[in-house]
């Protein structure tokens, strides 16, 4: 997709972002989003950007931050989803319940889309700093996620890695009722 952030592409009158945070918004208390460089290109959303805490981790860093930021609210569990997944199911934080928990549909785990416990945090930065795998699912499986399936209409966990899954998601976003 030309190494930009896929987030802010088009999608419908808006961009993916958008799309997203209006099925976010209503089933959670605080967004953030986990992003690094310049943060000001987010800024007309009006959300505290995290930047990674853990060098070199990958998508691990992100849910490092994002630990921390939501232990720093008081908050006891953390929902992530991939900014470039506009069609999360709108109520996503119920149906994952507990944390720690994940999605799973068609058959596969989509492990950033998760609950997971602020508890989790200081393991985390253990697992980092031991050399532990870079892989979410790794991670994950090592404070014992549950998968909780989504297999219930069209993949919600849908994301956006080329053009062609772009327009994809332009015809969906068209055939969609409006709120």
């Amino acid at each position: 997709m030309g190494g930009g952030d896929k987030c802010l592409l088009p999608l419908g009158a808006a961009t993916v972002l958008d799309a997203l945070l209006e099925r976010l918004a209503p089933q959670v208390a605080a967004i953030a989003l986990s992003a690094n460089g310049d943060a000001s290109r987010f800024r007309r959303f009006g959300l505290p950007v995290l930047p990674d805490l853990a060098e070199h981790a990958g998508p691990l860093a992100g849910v490092a931050a994002g630990l921390t930021w939501a232990a720093s609210l008081d908050a006891t569990a953390l929902l992530t989803v991939p900014g470039d997944t506009p069609f999360i199911p709108r109520n996503l934080a119920m149906r994952l319940g507990r944390a720690p928990s994940w999605a799973e549909s068609g058959g596969a785990v989509h492990p950033l889309v998760a609950l997971w416990p602020t508890t989790a945090a200081a393991p985390l930065f253990a697992w980092l700093e031991g050399g532990g795998s870079l892989r979410v699912r790794a991670f994950g499986t090592a404070i014992g996620m549950r998968a909780v399936i989504f297999d219930d209409g069209p993949d919600p966990f849908f994301n956006i890695n080329t053009p062609d899954d772009l327009g994809d998601a332009q015809s969906r976003v068209l055939r969609l009722p409006q709120p």
